[in-house]
């Protein structure tokens, strides 16, 4: 059955993945942003779906529409963005999961949070399931964006707890593909972008440090199975790859797919900077029957055409 959906954080990265494969299932979606990291770009070709609306809206005040079901995405997700101004990132994080609940819980729908591997901090258990409690510093420079998915995520299971609200929580590793914002700061769109360019491949660290990477198609199919389950079924549940490799491995990758001529550089590494990332994911196996599909030579393929189109046409606007 056909039904109106809010995604916040629609025209985002992972949000117009998200609205491309709601809208393809025949379901009407209603896709929130107020366009921080997120962009028209995005989603210009959906304005043509008479199922599709755009509405430019902050999370971070009350939102009052009639919808089916409630995806929670909105909140900049690369260090260089949600660092930019902290208090905000904490406020969409905070105030932007209280409204949406809010709503969830006035309309009595289903509501998706889409929390973060961040949750865990820079791991002492790897890989790590989802009854880790994490390891994560409240006052560094990432704590806005760690401890504010950490609320989140309590906020929407006390909801669950006083008010019997029906809620999912999903913590997202990291993900990459086409429509990534090419001056994220995340690995993947730095090494291609540099490639492409000719630049230094920059590396923080000395690049033993350890991350996985999942294809936009498969979390987004996550998030929908997850959805989909019964309301017993709360989370939270992993969704990430757990085939891992070094920051290293991922740079000798891009610069032989692009066939650059760019060199290796190092960079001291960020303060907090998790030295390893890998998702446990036998709780979305059993539960969601669900596994990412894109391994990253493929996904990769995908994302270096994405970011050749882009510049090519930066240069031709130039």
């Amino acid at each position: 059955m056909a039904k109106r959906i809010l995604i916040t954080g629609g025209a985002g990265f992972i949000g117009s993945h998200l609205s491309e494969l709601l809208l393809e299932a025949g379901h009407e979606v209603l896709c929130v942003d107020n366009f921080f990291t997120g962009t028209r770009g995005n989603v210009l070709h959906l304005l043509e779906n008479r199922r599709f609306e755009l509405m430019r809206h902050d999370v971070t005040h009350p939102l009052f529409v009639e919808v089916d079901e409630i995806y929670n995405l909105a909140c900049p997700a690369s260090p260089v963005h949600y660092q930019f101004d902290p208090v905000q990132t904490t406020k969409t994080s905070v105030m932007g999961a209280i409204n949406m609940l809010g709503l969830a819980k006035r309309l009595r729908v289903p509501i998706l949070q889409a929390s973060s591997s961040e949750v865990y901090g820079d791991p002492e258990m790897h890989p790590q399931p989802e009854g880790y409690w994490g390891h994560v510093n409240p006052i560094g420079p990432r704590s806005c964006y760690d401890e504010g998915k950490r609320c989140a995520e309590t906020l929407f299971f006390d909801y669950r707890r006083q008010h019997n609200q029906k809620i999912k929580v999903v913590r997202i590793f990291n993900t990459y593909g086409p429509k990534m914002h090419p001056n994220d700061g995340r690995v993947v769109s730095n090494f291609v972008v540099q490639a492409l360019k000719g630049q230094d491949i920059t590396i923080y660290g000395d690049g033993s440090q350890t991350r996985s990477f999942c294809y936009v198609d498969d979390l987004v199919a996550g998030l929908v199975r997850m959805m989909a389950t019964e309301d017993s079924v709360t989370g939270p549940i992993n969704i990430g790859n757990p085939v891992e490799f070094t920051i290293r491995q991922l740079a000798d990758l891009v610069v032989d797919m692009v066939n650059s001529g760019s060199k290796v550089v190092y960079r001291d590494l960020p303060t907090d900077d998790p030295r390893q990332r890998r998702p446990d994911i036998g709780m979305a196996r059993a539960v969601l029957g669900w596994e990412p599909k894109v391994q990253l030579r493929e996904g990769l393929d995908k994302t270096i055409a994405y970011f050749e189109t882009l510049l090519a046409a930066g240069k031709a606007a130039q």
